[in-house]
């Protein structure tokens, strides 16, 4: 019996698929080509064997891609200004990845190899970027100090307009990191709310150890502060060595050499070191080796720390003094003090100090008084630092109205009380265009042994109720004032100094430091709660 096959007219596929049916059913039969056993010609001429191929594989089921949630925001301290959310798996740590350096990057190797050994994989220099890969890149625009991050790719780009941004950026790599294992993928933008960000240290009542200043140096680097003030001249002690006058250096003091070292660790931290030599108050250690320089009340009082101003030798060695240091510290600032000088805490400084009150008639005729004569102090000892090019600070009870001598108009105002005599409110100097740096003694004074009714600050007040525009008290500045409010400083200061040790002043200031930080970077209310802050600070640091 012959099994005839019609092929339909639908193309040679389909009939040699009809062809392979009914060869499939013949075998069913028991006989490949049914029971007369000759091979079937197909209608195409097509042969046997090829009636008898058998059909291709199925394909194999395709592996789903795998499927990633939006990633949220890194978790860090200072909390990132901006953050673009993506899809992936967010970039670990890995011995196959390194540290890289964009073309034209070369000035970021110190910032790359730092990185590199926090994170645990090997630095390689100026190379093009490979898979798990942090690359470091100088260029583009932007604020200063800002920086971008981009996790894409199972890599990281960080790329700033300058070292300081990408240093920051770093970072921020470094504490997600450390928070959650890993940093997540898409992009965050990010830069500071305010330009100046610190930590003042008094080491005159207190000397700390270049090792402990060298800590908070490093400290302050992760929380992206850049400045810290360094008081080291005041009644108590001068703490810095000294060529030019070696004979007011007190025994515990800091070598040029522990001062050089701590001024390079500054700079690989993007930590600008503001030094101070306070005057005409606050020169007890001076007087201490130049006895003729004490500032004599008319019933013969003589108020510690205060040197005659009407002295042309007090004004030497305090110039002396500025020059030799000046060229030591090479940062952008210099601190001249100001604060507290007796003469002008007094009802009448004329009465009570007619030597001073003498000289500045003779200076500024009749209508000159001795507010006068300190202001024109404070002026010749800004003309001595200026040619350096600092930027001159003053504590704000060095500034005085209604004299015939005004302040430098250039010099920052550094805002911390209002409760001394004559004190004025914050808005008299915005109003009047000075730029302000906020030290509140309110919230950032830590005072040792808390005398005077100081108490020890908490971060948590600082985190829930400070911002940059509470410069006295608790508060606010009109908000229009914030652009000339440059930042502001937590202060450690020793009047106590054998109230705490360095260890326990480091642990006090940890969390006060960590909210500041927060809060001038980003000028937004923060998300976490205090509680979680708190234990955010505990992970990343």
């Amino acid at each position: 019996m012959r099994y005839s096959i019609r092929a339909p007219r639908r193309g040679p596929a389909l009939l040699a698929t009809a062809v392979t049916l009914a060869t499939v059913a013949a075998c069913s039969n028991g006989s490949p080509s049914g029971p007369s056993g000759p091979s079937v010609p197909s209608s195409t001429g097509a042969s046997a064997s090829a009636t008898t191929t058998s059909a291709p594989p199925p394909s194999p089921t395709p592996t789903p891609t795998k499927s990633y949630p939006l990633s949220s925001a890194p978790r860090t301290i200072p909390s990132v200004r901006s953050h673009e959310a993506a899809r992936g798996p967010g970039w670990k740590p890995a011995p196959t990845g390194g540290v890289v350096l964009a073309a034209h990057s070369e000035g970021l190797a110190d910032e790359g190899r730092l990185i590199a050994g926090e994170l645990g994989i090997p630095y390689r220099g100026a190379a093009a970027a490979g898979p798990g890969d942090v690359e470091l890149a100088l260029g583009g625009t932007g604020a200063p100090e800002s920086y971008t991050l981009t996790v894409r790719d199972g890599r990281v780009r960080i790329a700033g307009p300058d070292e300081a941004g990408v240093f920051y950026g770093t970072r921020t790599l470094k504490q997600s990191v450390k928070a959650d294992g890993a940093m997540p993928e898409g992009t965050v933008a990010d830069r500071p709310a305010k330009p100046q960000r610190g930590l003042n240290v008094d080491i005159a009542r207190k000397p700390f150890t270049a090792a402990w200043l060298e800590d908070r140096i490093r400290e302050m680097g992760d929380l992206k502060l850049n400045q810290l003030g360094l008081h080291f001249s005041d009644d108590q002690g001068f703490r810095i060595e000294s060529e030019s006058h070696p004979e007011v250096v007190s025994a515990a003091h800091l070598t040029k050499a522990e001062v050089r070292r701590i001024l390079a660790l500054a700079a690989s931290r993007h930590v600008t070191v503001v030094p101070e030599i306070d005057s005409p108050g606050h020169l007890g250690a001076v007087i201490a080796a130049h006895p003729d320089l004490q500032l004599v009340s008319a019933s013969g009082r003589t108020p510690r720390g205060a040197v005659d101003i009407s002295d042309p030798d007090a004004a030497r060695i305090v110039d002396d003094l500025l020059r030799e240091y000046s060229r030591l510290f090479p940062g952008a600032y210099w601190h001249l003090g100001a604060d507290e000088y007796v003469a002008l805490m007094s009802k009448n400084p004329e009465a009570s100090y007619p030597r001073l009150a003498a000289a500045a008639r003779a200076k500024y005729g009749p209508s000159g008084r001795v507010q006068d004569l300190a202001t024109g102090w404070l002026n010749d000892r800004a003309a001595v630092v200026r040619p350096t090019g600092k930027t001159l600070k003053a504590w704000n009870d060095g500034f005085f109205t209604g004299g015939v001598v005004n302040a430098a108009p250039d010099i920052e105002v550094e805002y911390w009380t209002g409760k001394e005599i004559g004190a004025r409110q914050p808005v008299s100097y915005l109003s009047a265009g000075r730029k302000l740096v906020n030290l509140n003694d309110e919230y950032l004074y830590y005072v040792l042994g808390q005398p005077n009714d100081f108490t020890y600050p908490t971060g948590r007040r600082i985190y829930e109720q400070w911002t940059p525009l509470v410069v006295r008290g608790t508060t606010p500045v009109p908000a229009r004032y914030d652009s000339q409010i440059l930042g502001a400083r937590f202060a450690v200061w020793g009047d106590l100094p054998r109230a705490q040790t360095q260890a326990q002043v480091a642990a006090g200031i940890r969390l006060p430091l960590a909210a500041l930080a927060q809060k001038l970077w980003d000028p937004a209310r923060p998300t976490l709660t205090w509680d979680q802050f708190k234990a955010l600070a505990a992970k990343v640091r």
